[in-house]
């Protein structure tokens, strides 16, 4: 039996235990796990990639989710990642496209416009390259939105409200708030319809609406004064006085820290941005981060319980930035292989380190806690 003790020991070290209010990841975790898919996502219209982010991202949020109201969204983003890949296909075609093609699908009727519309055109011959050409950027699109819908699933609003720094509090609840109010809405919707049909009444049509519409804006109000009373109680919009030169020092890092962000996320995004765009970001981040230390000291508010960032919280935020570091790499190593060419129309094929790259983000899937009861899920940080 001893010398089966350390083998054992190690499996069950490793098996993931139940969610509890203790164990439970926090959101920040989930956010820096689907950021960094969605950046893996940015660095290539490889539609055979792109399938596979959006495969890991939906095995992950099957295996995770919980039955809380806003882990009910996921759906929504697939919808709307479809949505925007037929807007971007019909744009293609009706509008045309700068991509030169030779092999002709069809014709649509083409618009004669004026000669100060000179460039735009509505109608016309409609190639193979660019339908394929608007299938992969339509098909990047959806791919960011479907692992920004993974993220919304897996993460609870509010324990993101709670590990925001101070000098976010107040635009986080507005966030929060936003974030919640519509799942709460939708669920609203759907308990009183089952309740409908079980009595027997009719659920659709004008009147069925405008009966069903009432209960929902009333309990969406008294869930509002619910919310108000509880912040008031906790002593919400309480501040503490800091000396001027403190205020333009914090207004001036977070503001110059937000733009060198914003700058060095567009260069990494570029593609040939990468060299200058990393400092940039890594400046930006030092300065933003000292400007939201000092902000932090108008906020006297304490934090219950605060979220702990344990093994398993790093090894998912950890897989996250894994992939979306090898497919950077990959994007200036064979470009060939991460923007598949239309002119002349190529089928794509599969570059095995990438693909390898992409699989790493299964890892929360093993080593996030088991999804915990529904009174749990709900539970406030």
């Amino acid at each position: 039996m001893t010398r089966y003790a350390g083998p054992a020991r190690l499996r069950h070290a490793l098996r993931a235990p139940g969610s509890t209010r203790g164990n439970a990841l926090p959101a920040g975790a989930w956010w820096l796990w689907a950021l960094g898919l969605a950046t893996a996502a940015s660095r290539t219209t490889n539609p055979m990639l792109l399938g596979l982010l959006v495969a890991v991202a939906g095995y992950v949020v099957a295996a995770r989710r919980t039955d809380a109201p806003w882990a009910r969204s996921y759906g929504a983003f697939i919808k709307l990642g479809l949505f925007v890949v037929a807007v971007r296909l019909l744009f293609s075609v009706f509008l045309g496209s700068s991509v030169p093609g030779t092999h002709t699908l069809f014709t649509v009727p083409e618009v004669p416009l004026p000669d100060w519309a000179r460039g735009v055109r509505i109608g016309g011959r409609v190639t193979a390259e660019q339908v394929v050409f608007a299938l992969y950027e339509g098909a990047k699109l959806a791919a960011l939105l479907i692992c920004v819908g993974a993220a919304n699933s897996l993460a609870n609003p509010a324990r993101l409200l709670k590990s925001l720094p101070g000098a976010l509090y107040e635009v986080g609840v507005a966030v929060v708030v936003a974030m919640t109010f519509a799942p709460n809405m939708v669920a609203d919707v759907a308990r009183l319809r089952t309740a409908r049909r079980l009595r027997g009444r009719p659920t659709g049509g004008v009147r069925a609406v405008l009966q069903i519409g009432l209960p929902v804006l009333e309990g969406a109000l008294e869930r509002s004064v619910a919310v108000a009373a509880s912040m008031d109680a906790r002593g919400y919009g309480r501040t503490a006085r800091v000396p001027p030169a403190v205020r333009r020092t914090t207004h001036v890092l977070t503001l110059g820290g937000l733009l060198g962000v914003c700058a060095g996320t567009y260069g990494l995004l570029a593609a040939q941005g990468a060299a200058h765009g990393l400092p940039l970001l890594l400046a930006g981040l030092v300065a933003a981060l000292a400007g939201l230390r000092l902000g932090g000291r108008r906020s006297v508010r304490t934090r219950y319980r605060p979220d702990r960032w344990g093994v398993r919280a790093w090894l998912v935020a950890g897989s996250g930035a894994a992939v979306a570091a090898v497919m950077i790499w990959a994007g200036a190593a064979d470009p060939d292989a991460m923007r598949p060419g239309v002119v002349p129309l190529t089928a794509p094929v599969l570059p095995l380190l990438p693909a390898a790259a992409v699989l790493i983000g299964l890892l929360p899937a093993a080593v996030a806690p088991l999804p915990s009861s529904p009174s749990d899920s709900k539970e406030l940080a």
